[in-house]
């Protein structure tokens, strides 16, 4: 598959429909000429739905959408006609995709599951027809409501790759070559830096049919946070990974400072991630000898765990995964995942606008979600139309 097909971001202005007015009738007909309102209600606009489909894992069918219209409501009519509603439009997206305002930069939701429907823009109310109205004291009604106006956005949707354990490194740091060793990935695989220039994932088997999902990056170089080499645009794909692997080659002269510039890489893109379980991984140790190894080991940290592997020689690989699968299943690190998941507020397709802007800005207790039953009576549908229809 090319590299190109790989697209993480794109940006789209979206718009729902308005609902359709309600219709201001007065029924006039043979024998019976003063038949009272019949004015029918509006119809309901399209809205817009994110949608989650796991067969999905880029953007690239959304690459060149730049506007998605939902279809208005249509009026109401006499004989106590309904108008249609407007036909939502559902955009399917891969899981992990994250959608933010472009004009604001505000997070506005996400979706991480397949079939996960997130209502991103909610169509307009029907306008009620004069029939609605009616009552002994009013028995003509000569009013009718206009619909709901549409809501519009301008949306950034990013992928952010859903996986278990993330890999960083350095260019030819032997990432894609341990996925390829691990899984059944094939990333691609070369003696020269930034082979990789698009994000992969690959599912390591291990132990009584378990598995976990890895997640191989580009690699960063030393002032990637100033736009250097690919600069930092792939980290976000490690942002929601559970554990970080830091891949540093035997044969480099100083593991201990290439892995404190890769640590500080990572603080300057997000602080956040510093807070993840991390494992060090030496690689290519099919170059050295056991008494090398043993000195290495020595000036290493000590707050994480070192693991020496060759995933050529296929050396190490089975230590690697045991202490990958004690590390994510470690307490305190699923403890950690989820006060992080806390944060992230998934906009159901039933909330309110009201309700998720209280949710964004932390005041999510007592709060009361209204039904469109509840909202009849809202400032903007009571600007009456006076008409008379025929």
């Amino acid at each position: 598959m090319p590299e190109s097909n790989f697209v993480d971001y794109v940006k789209i202005c979206c718009r729902s429909g308005k609902g359709g007015r309600g219709s201001m009738h007065l029924r006039h007909v043979k024998y019976n000429p003063n038949g009272g309102p019949d004015g029918g209600d509006g119809g309901k606009g399209g809205s817009i739905i994110l949608r989650g489909n796991h067969n999905y894992w880029t953007l690239l069918h959304l690459r060149y959408e730049r506007h998605i219209f939902a279809e208005h409501g249509g009026n109401g009519g006499r004989d106590k006609c309904h108008g249609t509603d407007g036909k939502d439009i559902y955009i399917d997206v891969p899981c992990g995709t994250v959608v933010y305002n472009a004009e604001t930069g505000k997070y506005v939701c996400d979706v991480t599951y397949d079939g996960q429907e997130v209502m991103l823009l909610k169509g307009g109310r029907g306008g009620l027809g004069n029939y609605q109205f009616r009552s002994a004291t009013n028995q003509a009604p000569r009013y009718a409501q206009p619909g709901e106006p549409m809501q519009e956005m301008t949306v950034i949707l990013e992928l952010k790759l859903l996986a278990d354990v993330g890999l960083v490194g350095f260019p030819n740091a032997g990432k894609s070559t341990l996925v390829s060793a691990l899984s059944n990935a094939r990333p691609k695989i070369a003696n020269y830096p930034f082979t990789t220039m698009e994000p992969s994932l690959g599912i390591v088997g291990y132990r009584d049919h378990k598995s976990f999902v890895m997640a191989d990056i580009p690699g960063i170089i030393e002032g990637a946070s100033e736009g250097k080499g690919l600069g930092l645009r792939f980290l976000r794909h490690i942002e929601r990974n559970s554990l970080l692997l830091f891949m540093v080659p035997g044969d480099t002269d100083d593991i201990k400072r290439e892995y404190e510039i890769l640590l500080n890489e990572l603080r300057q893109f997000n602080p956040d991630l510093i807070e993840k379980h991390r494992v060090l991984a030496v690689t290519k140790c099919d170059l050295l000898d056991e008494e090398l190894i043993d000195m290495l080991r020595e000036t290493l940290p000590d707050d994480l765990p070192v693991v020496f592997i060759s995933a050529v020689a296929n050396q190490g690989l089975d230590e690697l995964k045991d202490v990958l699968w004690a590390e994510l299943n470690d307490e305190s690190n699923k403890l950690a995942t989820a006060i992080g998941e806390e944060n992230i507020v998934h906009r159901d397709k039933d909330m309110s606008m009201f309700a998720q802007e209280m949710a964004d800005e932390g005041e999510d207790e007592d709060i009361i979600y209204l039904d469109d039953d509840d909202l009849e009576d809202v400032d903007d549908l009571e600007d009456f139309e006076y008409e008379d229809e025929e």
